[in-house]
């Protein structure tokens, strides 16, 4: 039961659940009172069974729980509140012979511990006193019901560390629904929990605690013991008379006394935590899944957009589109716009010894070409990156946890990056060196025939460049109009100095190493969505781990009561 309850508190701090998603909050809440309670209580209490008894005085504001306990120690340890909410330490009472087993941090770790009154909730007064028997110590408890919420959520830190509850109220709180949550809880582990009818007149004892006997009974406290302390006067050290809490006192004593009964007492509201844990632990492996969920939503509406956005550029880089405006004018510029032009738009089957000797191209011409050319693609992914990053951020703001990511970061993730215009840059620069060298390496052989010297390098590049833009579809030539002509006047040059096969060959790998660079350069667009999602640190494993642990205890709990 020890490891799989260390393996289960290790699920737990890996489940993470950052995302605003409905009803997460419970939830988280749950995640942190369980570690708490494994840290606090469950794993120290499996470690050291025989430990002595911790009882803590838990309960509303101005029920007089430190009265009490200063009653029952018989001085006064713990510093009754006069203004409300009363924020000081929490108070721990023990047995000299007792001090080894809470000096040191063995249970609530995280508290510090000290030998003075402190106003600093995150401390532990610990105080010895042969008042309280070995085998037995006393908590006070902040108020459960404090305006101040450290103080609620250390009140119910507390008695989630307990072996026994010691509950007190007073007539007039004893039916407010703070403390009734509380002890539904108790009951809902059936941790052991004893009530303090606190503060009562006497002429009032009876009905007020016939009521609240009543009310145990039908939360499931019915064997809860009930001790009843009048109202009364308190002496000049704050005590109640030794008579009013004389049954509370013997009880205690008692308990501590026989060990039989307490370890009683310790199994019953250990048993009872451990079988809680293990049924609140589906509900975080549920909120784990939806966490996921989410994430995984989000995460695949940033992947569709930029994937669309890929593909409109895939095929705008490939049906003519580019073909047009400034590019086709500086290919024109290249080629020649006469008579060769002309006949291109109705007849496309030239001899390639025509097309080498028509054309007229020089080295400047080439260069406008490429930068035309450059400043087509930059336009084109600049539009799509900037139309993909507005409709990831829609789908992303159709969903809360979505809002909420986008609105806790600085970066406007509706707009393509601020840097995006430069890295396109060189990525088109790249792609075009590129062209280059294939067509270098291709013409190896050819550097000396007088159709590569006709073109050049640059010129090659540039044609090959031309003939991608218009290189799917199967439509070539006056199906296309101009920019297909154009096109396929393109790989006639290119068949003419490098023949058809290599020119096919020439045209894929452009054409893949340009898909490539686009993938590359919009992913890192993209990833400014994935990031945020990254950050969160969602295990996708703690789901299963969380059910694994819940069944594993499940298990163990079954079968130690079959043996």
């Amino acid at each position: 039961m020890l490891s799989t309850l260390v393996r289960l508190r290790e699920a737990l701090e890996s489940a993470r659940l950052p995302l605003e998603i409905p009803d997460v909050e419970i939830a988280r809440k749950a995640r942190v009172e369980m570690l708490d309670q494994l840290e606090d209580y469950i794993l120290p209490r499996l470690i050291q069974i025989d430990a002595p008894l911790l009882t803590v005085v838990g309960g509303s504001t101005g029920a007089g729980k430190s009265t009490l306990v200063n009653s029952l120690v018989g001085a006064r340890v713990t510093l009754p509140g006069v203004l409300r909410p009363t924020t000081r330490s929490p108070v721990l009472v023990f047995n000299p012979a007792d001090a080894e087993w809470f000096e040191e941090a063995r249970i609530l770790p995280d508290l510090e511990r000290t030998l003075e009154a402190s106003t600093d909730t995150g401390r532990l007064q610990l105080v010895r006193s042969e008042a309280i028997p070995p085998g037995l110590a006393v908590l006070d408890a902040p108020d459960i019901d404090s305006v101040e919420e450290q103080n609620r959520t250390l009140a119910a830190q507390l008695l989630g560390a307990a072996d026994l509850w010691l509950f007190v109220t007073s007539a007039a709180r004893y039916a407010d629904q703070v403390p009734w949550e509380f002890l539904k809880q108790a009951a809902d582990r059936s941790a052991a929990v004893a009530i303090v009818l606190d503060r009562t007149a006497p002429s009032a004892i009876e009905e007020v605690s016939t009521h609240l006997a009543r009310m145990l009974s039908a939360r499931g406290l019915r064997d809860s013991p009930l001790f009843i302390v009048p109202e009364g006067k308190v002496d000049e050290a704050g005590l109640l008379p030794s008579t009013t809490v004389r049954e509370i006192r013997a009880w205690l004593s008692s308990l501590a006394a026989d060990a039989g009964a307490r370890q009683a007492v310790v199994r019953t509201t250990l048993e009872g935590a451990i079988r809680s844990l293990s049924t609140r632990t589906y509900a975080v492996a549920d909120a784990c899944h939806d966490q996921v969920e989410i994430a995984g939503r989000l995460r695949r509406d940033a992947e569709a957009s930029y994937e669309a956005a890929l593909n409109e550029i895939d095929h705008a880089c490939a049906d003519g589109t580019l073909l047009r405006g400034e590019v086709l004018a500086r290919w024109q510029e290249f080629v020649g716009t006469g008579e060769l032009l002309k006949t291109l738009e109705s007849k496309v089957s030239w001899l390639r010894d025509r097309v080498t000797n028509a054309v007229k191209g020089q080295p400047q011409h080439a260069e406008r070409v490429t930068v035309a050319v450059e400043s087509g693609l930059q336009t084109l992914i600049l539009e799509h990156a900037e139309a993909a990053a507005e409709r990831t951020d829609a789908a992303w703001r159709m969903i809360a946890a979505g809002r909420d990511l986008l609105g806790a970061t600085e970066q406007d993730l509706s707009r393509a990056s601020r840097d995006l215009r430069p890295r396109a840059e060189t990525v088109i620069r790249e792609w075009q060196q590129g062209v280059l060298d294939m067509v270098r390496d291709e013409g190896a052989d050819k550097r000396s025939t007088a159709r590569f010297l006709a073109y050049g390098v640059n010129g090659l590049s540039v044609a090959l460049m031309v003939t991608v833009f218009a290189s799917t579809g199967g439509v070539t030539g006056a199906e296309v109009g101009i920019a297909g002509g154009s096109a396929v006047l393109g790989q006639k040059i290119l068949e003419a100095v490098f023949g058809d096969q290599a020119v096919r060959r020439l045209i894929e790998r452009a054409r893949e190493d340009l898909n490539l660079r686009m993938l590359h350069l919009l992913e890192s667009e993209r990833r400014r969505f994935g990031d945020l999602l990254d950050a969160l640190a969602l295990s996708a494993t703690a789901e299963e781990e969380l059910r694994a642990g819940a069944r594993h205890i499940d298990d163990i709990r079954f079968a130690s009561h079959l043996t």
